[in-house]
């Protein structure tokens, strides 16, 4: 049935006032000179046409939704996107309550863990909201310590306080992350520490690795390790101590002395699980997506959507 455009003014005006301005069928009625059965006779006939379009969103459907698209755009398997905090502080915990959900979700047993703003900030977390009940028996750093004090770089203790709020037993690696040069790393991984740790990052069914910035503070010896090379192929993010550009490629470096697990047993690991602070900028997730490594993700919502809508 076709209708005129007077009459359809009219229906627009009607459910303008009852839906956006909150007005009572009565009050238009009143407004308008006719019975309060007409508006919402009016009313109905608005959603018949067109004219109005009623949303409900369930509670997760639009994170779902934008999940369901990421695993089209990458090779991730599933994850939890959160919406933003009042600040970023709150939003990293928002982050940090996601990623131990999403260990509970994938039913996690043996967990390798990265380093980063982020994992700084679940440990917090999980300091003020401890699982006993958790699925994990066995965590491990997956790069050894950094000589800075900032609890974010100190992969021991991070692992040592996340073991003791999950109920799981701590595996250590008593070994700097950057030591003085490729030299000191070969003598470092030659011995019986480096051994037993590298059999505990085969073991791990799930990797917990932050997705970050580059360029990142502090700057890790980066220029020793890669010299012009980070430049040169346009390096856009870091996860542990690698860099990788926006193509997804990981920037190899045979000069590169940091010691964490090797990329190729990281990617060996059943479950990857990258997760991004609040300032995780889109052309480091898109990076971190195109390097293939990572089969779920941790990030708030308003980010993978910049993403998929670029």
């Amino acid at each position: 049935m076709k209708v005129s455009q007077e009459k359809q003014k009219k229906l627009a005006y009607v459910a303008r006032r009852y839906y956006l301005e909150d007005q009572k069928q009565s009050d238009i009625a009143k407004e308008l000179g006719v019975s309060r059965p007409l508006i919402s006779r009016m009313l109905s006939e608005a959603r018949e046409l067109g004219v109005v379009e009623i949303t409900i969103h369930e509670p997760g459907a639009r994170a779902a939704n934008l999940l369901e698209r990421l695993r089209l755009y990458s090779s991730i398997q599933g994850g939890v996107l959160v919406d933003d905090g009042g600040d970023d502080d709150a939003t990293n915990q928002l982050l940090s309550q996601g990623a131990v959900d999403l260990l509970r979700q994938i039913g996690t047993r043996r967990l390798g863990v990265g380093w980063g703003y982020l994992i700084g900030q679940l440990v917090t977390w999980l300091e003020k909201n401890p699982q006993p009940n958790s699925t994990v028996t066995d965590i491990c750093p997956l790069v050894g310590n950094a000589s800075i004090p900032a609890r974010n770089y100190q992969s021991n203790e991070n692992v040592r306080l996340m073991a003791q709020q999950l109920g799981a037993a701590p595996h250590f690696l008593y070994l700097p992350a950057l030591p003085d040069s490729l030299e000191e790393k070969q003598v470092l991984c030659s011995t019986e520490v480096y051994r037993q740790i590298h059999q505990q990052w085969e073991q791990i069914d799930t990797a917990l690795v932050n997705i970050g910035n580059y360029p990142s503070s502090p700057d890790f010896a980066s220029l020793v390790r890669y010299g012009s090379l980070l430049q040169q192929q346009h390096a856009c993010g870091r996860m542990l101590v690698y860099y990788f550009n926006e193509e997804g490629t990981v920037i190899q470096s045979e000069q590169d002395f940091a010691i964490q697990v090797p990329i190729d047993t990281l990617k060996r690991c059943p479950n990857i699980i990258g997760v991004c602070s609040a300032n995780t900028s889109a052309k480091a997730l898109r990076g971190a997506l195109r390097s293939g490594a990572f089969t779920h993700l941790v990030a708030r919502a308003a980010l993978a959507q910049s993403l998929i809508g670029q």
